[in-house]
């Protein structure tokens, strides 16, 4: 198992790290847009809809994602405007529900992704367990195919404010996951949802808060004496939010990939699955992965549109 893991794990770097590196971004966008697909189809079934209702789901994922990405003029084939154009000495300058300089994607779609998220996951991790099969299995795959969607664009979004800041947020989620882990390891002691994941618990939340607000005041640190592409989502929320409002969006974004994570589970619980497909040999499927990332890619957009020069 270990070396089928570490297997899998290097040919994923192997393969993501050039897409990363590229100067344009369709090689990104097209390798996320393939992996944001394979969610879906495990989505579908999950929610009772295999086979070819499976394949259909994938493909209105990546249909979804194309469609909406032309509409809102991302950056996705071409090279970012931001890169075109004069650097934006001004970041956080914008008007209440556009997007900020140098975004291409309105702020009100990450607000009612805000809405989605916060109101549709409390209401599922608490009823879910006894009511997520009684949803008409449309609307559990439309529900899927919002969510997938949203996140590949918030993807694509992050990806174009250069590779420093996109980082960062991936990094706000794994540092929110160890923290958990190990403090959950060490001081665990009141479970957090035992119906739905019972390895989980309070004090695990709280040490994965703490390991965030670390990383966070290294990598401003870093920010401000390192040469980067690009300020970081902590020096941005630090510069459009003061400290005590990073802090705040910082315990939010970290209690909301809880909440991904939580979600995801009660859907596999459900579904009486312990993964989410072998898609990734030792590391189960796309959605055990990314399920953290999905609330905190377009939550941290909208915790940014809240930032002003």
């Amino acid at each position: 198992m270990l070396k089928q893991r570490v297997i899998t794990a290097l040919v994923l770097v192997a393969i993501l790290l050039p897409c990363l590196a590229a100067e344009a971004a369709w090689p990104f966008a097209a390798l996320t847009l393939l992996f944001i697909s394979a969610a879906g189809w495990e989505w579908s079934r999950l929610n009772e809809a295999p086979g070819a209702r499976a394949m259909l789901m994938g493909a209105a994922v990546a249909g979804g994602c194309v469609y909406l990405a032309q509409v809102l003029g991302l950056p996705v084939w071409a090279q970012p405007a931001a890169e075109l154009s004069t650097p934006n000495l001004h970041p956080h300058e914008h008007g209440m529900g556009l997007p900020l300089a140098g975004f291409s994607v309105p702020a009100w779609i990450w607000q009612l992704a805000v809405m989605l998220w916060v109101l549709g996951g409390a209401a599922a991790l608490k009823y879910g367990t006894t009511h997520w099969k009684t949803v008409p299995q449309l609307w559990r795959r439309l529900l899927g195919l919002a969510l997938l969607v949203l996140a590949w664009v918030a993807l694509v979004e992050s990806k174009a404010q250069g590779l420093n800041y996109l980082l960062s947020v991936f990094c706000l989620v794994w540092a929110a996951d160890i923290g958990a882990y190990f403090g959950g390891r060490a001081f665990g002691r009141r479970k957090l949802a035992p119906s739905i994941s019972p390895g989980k618990s309070w004090e695990g939340v709280w040490s994965g808060m703490v390991a965030v607000g670390i990383l966070a005041v290294i990598w401003v640190l870093v920010d401000r004496h390192a040469s980067v592409d690009s300020p970081s989502l902590y020096s941005r929320l630090l510069f459009g939010l003061g400290p005590i409002g990073m802090v705040l969006a910082l315990v939010f974004l970290s209690a909301m990939s809880v909440v991904g994570d939580l979600f995801e589970s009660l859907i596999k619980r459900q579904a009486g699955a312990k993964d989410s497909s072998q898609l990734l040999p030792g590391h189960g499927g796309v959605l055990d992965r990314i399920d953290a990332l999905l609330p905190v890619l377009p939550l941290s957009l909208a915790v940014m549109s809240l930032c002003h020069a």
